[in-house]
């Protein structure tokens, strides 16, 4: 096994950091893992800075600038922008499972993106917010290392192409068909085409969310809030369930990644958690992932707080 860089912010650190990665590898799983207290700083890190196509995770982003949008004026959160069926994004929950037109405002569509990750409610805020724009405005905050270049929609489209309407053949396909630095047969894993973050880039974001050094107080307010009322926390939750622990995340599901990024509040501490992986095996559920990647978040919260 290749050892991908790894680090702490003391040995014990580094050495959890170490039994992170195997335990992944245990479930064959590829990934990159940033734990970070937001307070004082300390974190451990696995493969920190390798770009990661990031599915779902992307809303996180574009929440943030049409949210930067709202408070500034530039867009009205109450404006109502209606979706036709027709036209409508893939996807299994809200408005892209509804069968008739509906009608929604952009605060809400906001709202239905982070909490049940609603790919159409998505793609109606790229209509106005395009992904160009989203990644102009996080160089213009100094965020680097996340580049947004397609709405949610053209993440299927990519896998459709070319595997067609059998998610089983793309799943065998997103395994398969990985090519050298970073390049895949489906764009959308491909990271030169995809949108793609790192895991110290996400956690960075989620810093700069949570203490308010990013955007308008407004904006930030308003992503921490939708990302405290996501339905499911399949990862970053699996192994954190108790009355005095709040978790705020956002997963991203996509044919072999498995992804969930969020903050951990226990008591006074925060930790910002970025865990982004894609596996080697091509069965649809793959709940020893999910698993793997809650005890490794509940070790690091516990290491930092």
């Amino acid at each position: 096994m290749t050892t991908p860089p790894m680090s702490g912010d003391s040995a014990g650190l580094l050495a959890l950091a170490d039994r992170i990665w195997r335990r992944l590898r245990e479930v064959r799983v590829h990934g990159g893992f940033v734990a970070r207290n937001i307070d004082t700083g300390r974190q451990l890190c696995v493969d920190p800075d390798r770009p990661w196509p990031l599915a779902s995770v992307a809303k996180v982003p574009l929440a943030l600038v049409v949210a930067d949008r709202i408070a500034r004026g530039e867009l009205a959160g109450d404006t109502m922008v209606t979706l036709d069926p027709e036209r409508r994004s893939s996807g299994p929950t809200g408005l892209s499972a509804f069968r008739h037109a509906a009608t929604c405002a952009i605060d809400d569509l906001l709202l239905q993106m982070i909490t049940v990750s609603d790919n159409a409610a998505a793609d109606a805020l790229f209509e106005l917010v395009p992904p160009a724009e989203v990644t102009s405005r996080l160089r213009q905050w100094g965020v680097e290392a996340i580049h947004v270049r397609h709405p949610m929609q053209l993440m299927y489209e990519a896998a459709t192409r070319v595997a067609g309407p059998d998610f089983t053949l793309g799943r065998r396909l997103a395994v398969e068909g990985v090519r050298p630095a970073g390049g895949h047969v489906i764009d959308s894993l491909d990271v030169h085409r995809a949108t793609v973050g790192t895991a110290a880039g996400l956690v960075d974001l989620l810093c700069r969310i949570w203490s308010g050094h990013i955007s308008e107080p407004e904006a930030t307010a308003a992503v921490r809030d939708a990302m405290s009322r996501q339905l499911l926390s399949p990862r970053i939750g699996a192994d954190l369930q108790a009355d005095d622990i709040r978790i705020a995340g956002k997963t991203g599901s996509f044919l072999t990644l498995r992804h969930e990024i969020g903050v951990v509040e226990h008591g006074t501490s925060k930790v910002a958690i970025a865990a982004l992986t894609t596996s080697e095996r091509t069965t649809r559920i793959q709940q020893d992932v999910d698993l793997a990647i809650g005890a490794a978040v509940r070790d690091a919260v516990e290491a930092l707080t």
